[in-house]
C-alpha cells in the first residue's frame, strides 16, 4: 500500500468524507458566509460532483499512464483541493477562533494521506527534488486563492493549463531525454579496448 498508484486511490475517498463533514455533519457554507464573500454560485453538491470527477479522472490517467506528467497534475490537484484546503481550515479556525467545518478531516485525512502520497512520489522518482514539490505547492496555493477570490472560473484556466503541461512534459521533454539516432549508432560501435 506504500506505492504511489495505490495511495492515490485514497484521495477521492478522503475528499468524499471531508465533504460529508463540511456539509452533512456541519454547515460549512454558513460558516464561510460569516467571514468571506459569496463568489461561488454553484451548489455544494455540484462542486462535489465536479471536483470528485476531476480527481477520479486524474487518478485514472495516472493509473494508465504511470508518467511523471500525470503524477504532477494529480499532485497539483491534491495540493489545490486537499493540502491547501487543510491549511485554510486550520488557519481560519484559529484566526477567527471559530471551528471551520472540515477541519477534522483536513487534519486526520487530508494531511496524512497527502504526506504518504508525496513521500511515495519522491521514493518512486515521480518527484525528482523539493523544487518540483514547492512549485506544485505554490501553484496549488495560487489556484486555491484565485478560486476563493474569483470563483469557479479559475477551474477552466487551471484545467487548460494541466493539458498544456501534460503535452509539454510528455511530448516536448521526451525529445530532450530520448537518445537521438546518432547516439544509438555510436553506442553500437565496438569499443576499442
Amino acid at each position: 500500500m506504500k506505492k504511489f498508484n495505490n495511495l492515490i486511490i485514497l484521495a477521492p475517498l478522503a475528499y468524499a468524507i471531508h465533504h460529508y463533514e463540511e456539509h452533512i455533519i456541519f454547515n460549512f457554507r454558513e460558516w464561510r458566509l460569516k467571514y468571506f464573500l459569496d463568489n461561488n454560485h454553484i451548489p455544494t453538491e455540484a462542486v462535489l460532483c465536479i471536483l470528485i470527477s476531476v480527481l477520479l479522472l486524474a487518478v485514472f490517467f495516472q493509473l494508465i499512464s504511470r508518467s511523471r506528467a500525470t503524477a504532477h497534475i494529480l499532485l497539483f490537484f491534491l495540493m489545490a483541493t486537499q493540502v491547501v484546503n487543510a491549511a485554510f481550515h486550520i488557519f481560519f479556525s484559529l484566526y477567527y477562533s471559530d471551528f471551520s467545518p472540515g477541519t477534522i478531516t483536513a487534519i486526520f485525512l487530508y494531511l496524512p494521506i497527502n504526506f504518504l502520497i508525496i513521500q511515495s512520489a519522491f521514493r518512486e522518482g515521480l518527484l525528482k527534488n523539493s523544487t518540483e514539490l514547492i512549485t506544485i505547492f505554490i501553484l496549488g496555493i495560487s489556484t486555491f486563492a484565485l478560486f476563493e477570490w474569483i470563483g469557479p472560473k479559475v477551474w477552466l484556466v487551471s484545467f487548460s493549463m494541466c493539458f498544456i503541461y501534460y503535452f509539454w512534459m510528455s511530448k516536448i521533454c521526451l525529445l530532450y531525454t530520448s537518445p537521438s539516432p546518432r547516439d544509438a549508432t555510436l553506442s553500437r560501435m565496438p569499443s576499442s579496448a
